[in-house]
């Protein structure tokens, strides 16, 4: 066979076939008037340099699988050399993986460092305290209006605190649970078309919102206060400590209080997301919702204006969702 022969056959370049007989992997024939003559053979060891490249083998390490070939192996790695080959490249590749890990935690480490430093300046690069003017509203779809006046089920979930709350066992008294969908990060980015989604943007305000009103909740004979999103409990401590916040967020990763309740979610980056809403319970039953929510950086106020509301001051008194 001629070069164009052998390379069509073995699917590489012409020039590649010449690379390896310059590196001494193949040795084709001569005819009687000079010509390269290849056979069946070289197409085999050209086919083995291509998958073992493939697999990111450099063709100067290949060498052991040829001889093991060439010394009449079906396989090029029925050789122990082949199997030494193997155990150096993937050696060689976890030793990449390490090193890329540490550069990547390297970079993450300095990425924060320099995000949440970048808070304390004038302008923070990602301003997560602040609403765009132009949000829009979110409308009552009347997915919430079953809620009222059902029993919250006994679900455990892990606490920022450390501890597990169980929903069917809350405190004597009033406990506001407001349900949002992610906090930003600054180190971060929101997802993509976040502030484009109806009551998506505003987590961050809607924290601060209730730790500022904090004190007021209390007064008006709140026992608790919690936050609650379908992130973890590692995630969510992130924005406890750095909003300083005097309550605890509850996570809900697998959506179960969604599923029990049939509460409104929505999609968004391929995570599962609670629509923003807020269920006042008394006695273990949900007594008032607030939804939809909107401006979530002044929710708060509107808690605290219906806890002193008649609806609020007189706990058997139907009120609308």
């Amino acid at each position: 066979m001629r070069i164009g022969q052998v390379a069509q056959l073995a699917e590489v370049s012409p020039k590649a076939v010449r690379r390896y007989e310059a590196m001494g992997l193949i040795k084709p024939g001569r005819s009687g008037n000079g010509y390269r003559e290849y056979c069946g053979h070289d197409v085999r060891l050209i086919r083995e340099i291509r998958e073992l490249s493939r697999l990111g083998i450099p063709v100067q390490e290949t060498r052991p699988f040829l001889d093991c070939l060439a010394s009449g192996s079906e396989h090029g790695d029925d050789c122990p050399s082949s199997l030494a080959e193997y155990r150096r490249a993937i050696d060689e590749i976890d030793a990449r993986i390490t090193a890329l890990a540490a550069r990547r935690d390297a970079l993450s480490t300095r990425l924060r460092e320099a995000s949440y430093r970048g808070m304390q300046a004038a302008r923070p690069p990602v301003d997560l305290l602040e609403l765009p003017p132009d949000l829009p509203v979110p409308v009552d779809d009347g997915a919430a209006t079953h809620l009222r006046g059902m029993a919250l089920p006994p679900i455990p979930l892990q606490c920022t605190d450390g501890t597990t709350v169980d929903l069917g066992a809350l405190p004597q008294g009033r406990t506001v649970i407001y349900l949002y969908p992610l906090t930003g990060r600054p180190d971060t980015d929101i997802p993509a078309g976040w502030n484009e989604i109806p009551g998506a943007r505003g987590c961050t305000t809607q924290a601060c919102d209730f730790r500022d009103h904090h004190t007021e909740l209390r007064a008006a004979e709140v026992a608790r206060v919690f936050g609650l999103s379908t992130q973890t409990s590692d995630y969510q401590r992130e924005v406890v400590d750095r909003l300083s916040l005097p309550f605890a967020m509850l996570a809900d990763p697998s959506g179960r209080l969604a599923t029990l309740l049939s509460l409104p979610t929505f999609e968004a980056d391929g995570s599962t997301l609670y629509k923003r809403l807020t269920l006042i319970i008394r006695g273990g039953v949900i007594e008032h919702v607030f939804y939809p929510v909107f401006p979530p950086n002044r929710h708060a106020e509107q808690v605290i204006a219906w806890l002193r509301s008649d609806a609020g001051q007189s706990p058997g008194q139907a009120s609308p969702v």
